[in-house]
């Protein structure tokens, strides 16, 4: 699987170096708090910098993000706990998180209808002395689904995921999906929620469960901004959460 997803990733840049393409950064932050389980919170605050270039069909994406986490150790943001640890003692570390690369192709477009097959690596770049990440790779594909229905537009993914596994850690690789849909609002602004839902990745955490509910406008022809408030329903996700993001094409 991991060498799929790299040829798949080296095939898909070759492509498009080869073909005219158009571009956007985004940028923003979210910020997350739960308990996972324990006694205290764990608060994360997450600020990823991500650029894409779409040719035709095609699209690349890379995001690195800077991380911040308070907690007395042992949770992995999107995991839940990852490791048992003894402390009481919150402390606080920041730094790099951990850079991720997608590649993806759309293999169906129609007027109402469309699926991306996506391929994922997430380089273990977040330093796991500092609670920061597992300081492994993981590797995921995942097919993205669209289906627009008036004002209303419908999304839904299905994924797996081979998380790496550090020494002396057990660990499970996953399946994981969404459901959830955009509603236009007015002209330039739409709003919408989703479901997302995640496999247990070790013996010490259950699934993820998350609902998300976000707030999409365009604020020129180039710009969007986008806004979102999430709740958790399970020991692997954050109590609570919320975030903003802008994005520019160029």
């Amino acid at each position: 699987m991991p060498i799929r997803l790299i040829a798949f990733i080296l095939f898909a840049i070759s492509s498009t170096a080869r073909a005219e393409f158009t571009s956007s950064l985004s940028t923003g932050f979210d910020y997350s708090s739960g308990k996972y389980g324990g006694t205290s919170y764990t608060n994360v605050l997450y600020v990823p910098v991500t650029g894409k270039l779409q040719s035709d069909n095609l699209f690349l994406k890379l995001t690195v993000p800077y991380i911040r986490v308070s907690s007395v150790g042992g949770v992995v943001r999107g995991m839940g706990i990852f490791r048992n640890t003894t402390s009481t003692k919150i402390t606080t570390q920041s730094g790099l998180g951990d850079v991720v690369a997608s590649a993806g192709y759309t293999v169906l477009d129609t007027d109402s209808l469309a699926l991306d097959l996506v391929g994922n690596i997430k380089f273990g770049t977040a330093d796991p002395n500092k609670n920061l990440g597992t300081g492994e790779n993981d590797y995921s594909s995942q097919l993205d689904g669209y289906y627009q229905m008036d004002e209303t537009s419908f999304f839904a993914t299905a994924g797996y995921k081979i998380i790496g596994a550090p020494a002396n850690v057990s660990v499970n690789n996953i399946a994981y999906g969404t459901l959830g849909f955009s509603q236009k609002i007015e002209d330039k602004a739409s709003a919408g929620l989703m479901l997302d839902i995640a496999q247990s990745s070790n013996a010490l955490s259950p699934g993820t469960r998350e609902l998300t509910v976000f707030v999409s406008k365009k604020i020129s022809d180039t710009t969007k901004i986008q806004a979102n408030l999430l709740k958790g329903f399970s020991d692997s996700s954050p109590d609570f959460g919320g975030g903003m993001m802008v994005t520019g094409a160029f």
